[in-house]
C-alpha cells in the first residue's frame, strides 16, 4: 500500500460510523478555514527556510485535500483518485510544448497558450474577460496583482517602469487633496487608487506586493513586541508613556530585533 492510499485508508476510517464523533459531523463548509489556515502556516514555513516544518505543513494541507476529497466521495460526487486525474489530465493539456508538438520561444509564450486553452476547456466556455475566473475571496494586494499581471498579458501595461512610479506621486495628490476637503469617501477611492498603482509598481520590479506587506506585518510585530518587553509587558506603563518616550524605545527596538 502506498502511503497516498494508507493516508486515504485513514481519512476514510475516521469517517466512518465508528471513527472519530468530530470527523463525522464536519462538512466542506466547517473545515473550509483549516485549509486557508494551513496555507499560511505553509507560507510562514517556507519563509523561516525551514524544511521539517514546510514537510510537516504540507501534510496537513494535504490532509485537508484528502479530507474534503473523502466528503465528497461519501456523497458520491467524486474521489481523491479523480482530483489527482483531474489535475494531471489539466497539467499535460496546458503544457502542450512539453507533451506534444507547440514550440514556445519563452514563458510569455507559455502563459498566452495556457490563458487560451484555459478559457477554451469545458465549463469555462462563458469565461469573455481574461479577468474572469479570478476569486472573488482572493486577498486585495493578491487579487490586484494578479488583475495587472491578467491584463499585462494582452498589453495593457505600462511599456516603462518610471511612468509607473509618476502614477503613484500623481494618486497621492489626490489622495492628499481628497483628505483636504473633507470628502472621506473620496479619499477612500484615492487611498484605494494609491494601493493598487502601489501594487503595480511591485509587479513591474518582480516583487510580491502581499509578500512584502506580510514581511513588513513581521517585522512591525517584532519590534513592537521587544517594546513590550522593554515595558516589562505592562500595558498601563505603555500608556502613560510619552510619544518621545515611546519612539526612543522603538529605535532601540530596532537593534533589539537585528533590523
Amino acid at each position: 500500500m502506498s502511503e497516498f492510499d494508507k493516508l486515504l485508508e485513514v481519512m476514510a476510517r475516521l469517517r466512518a460510523p465508528d471513527g472519530c464523533p468530530w470527523d463525522q459531523e464536519q462538512t466542506h463548509s466547517s473545515i473550509l478555514p483549516d485549509l486557508l489556515e494551513e496555507v499560511y502556516e505553509f507560507m510562514e514555513a517556507v519563509e523561516s527556510g525551514d524544511s521539517h516544518h514546510m514537510k510537516e505543513e504540507l501534510g496537513d494541507l494535504l490532509l485537508q485535500i484528502v479530507f474534503h476529497s473523502q466528503i465528497a466521495t461519501e456523497d458520491e460526487q467524486f474521489s481523491a483518485y479523480d482530483v489527482c486525474r483531474e489535475i494531471t489530465d489539466k497539467l499535460i493539456r496546458r503544457h502542450p510544448h512539453v507533451f506534444g508538438d507547440t514550440e514556445v520561444s519563452g514563458t510569455k509564450e507559455v502563459l498566452e497558450n495556457w490563458e487560451s486553452i484555459k478559457r477554451a476547456e469545458q465549463g469555462k466556455e462563458d469565461r469573455k474577460s481574461i479577468l474572469d475566473g479570478i476569486p472573488a475571496h482572493f486577498p486585495a494586494l493578491l487579487k490586484a496583482q494578479k488583475i495587472q499581471n491578467k491584463a499585462a498579458r494582452v498589453g495593457f501595461d505600462w511599456p516603462e517602469k518610471g511612468p509607473v512610479l509618476d502614477k503613484v506621486e500623481e494618486e497621492f495628490a489626490e489622495f492628499r487633496e481628497a483628505l483636504e476637503s473633507g470628502d472621506m469617501d473620496h479619499a477612500e477611492d484615492e487611498l484605494g487608487d494609491i494601493l493598487f498603482s502601489m501594487v503595480n509598481v511591485a509587479r513591474h520590479h518582480g516583487i510580491s506586493a502581499e509578500d512584502a506587506l506580510r514581511r513588513t506585518i513581521g517585522k512591525f510585530t517584532k519590534r513592537f513586541n521587544a517594546i513590550e518587553e522593554i515595558y516589562l509587558w505592562d500595558s498601563e506603563r505603555m500608556k502613560a508613556a510619552s510619544f518621545e518616550e515611546l519612539d526612543l524605545a522603538w529605535e532601540k527596538s530596532k537593534g533589539l530585533t537585528n533590523k
